[in-house]
């Protein structure tokens, strides 16, 4: 449902996705991604998910990929795409290095949920010298759990905190 709070919209996410065809799956699974934007009248919508990436094969594969879009075409206006958002089709899961990296950020946030629905959320600064913010959202606030440092940001490494 669309909100003016971008976090309840991240909040259905993943509940929603979890429904979806082998979303659960773990090696045998489906990763889903879409985006998150705003028509620029201060509500925002998630894209319907989508299974873009490399066909599944009926052999097992630990490591899964899908494309976030680029843009959203929304017949009702111009589109701000605000973050990208893509789930993990096991338990457990924390956004990986390869979901951190510098190269693969294009929008101000990115979000990851697993099947537990653990939803993490990345600042990544994209082109500023500060160190970009991985949060954890816990009982619906946003527990900042990492950072990456600006030497870091190019191989996605984090420091992680404590707590």
């Amino acid at each position: 449902m669309p909100s003016a709070d971008v976090d309840a919209v991240i909040d259905q996410l993943c509940p929603a996705i979890m429904q979806l065809p082998r979303a659960q799956g773990r090696e045998y699974g489906q990763e889903y991604c879409g985006a998150i934007y705003s028509l620029g009248d201060g509500t925002y919508y998630a894209s319907l998910p989508s299974t873009l990436g490399p066909l599944l094969r009926a052999t097992p594969e630990p490591q899964k990929a899908c494309f976030a879009p680029r843009f959203v075409n929304d017949s009702r206006g111009r589109t701000v795409v605000l973050a990208d958002y893509h789930s993990h089709s096991w338990p457990n899961s924390r956004m990986s290095s390869a979901d951190r990296r510098q190269s693969r950020q294009r929008f101000s946030i990115r979000i990851q949920f697993d099947t537990g629905c653990r939803v993490m959320k990345l600042v990544p600064y994209i082109g500023e010298a500060r160190p970009g913010e991985l949060f954890e959202r816990r009982e619906r606030h946003w527990v900042r759990v990492g950072v990456i440092k600006p030497e870091h940001k190019a191989a996605g490494i984090v420091t992680w905190m404590d707590g």
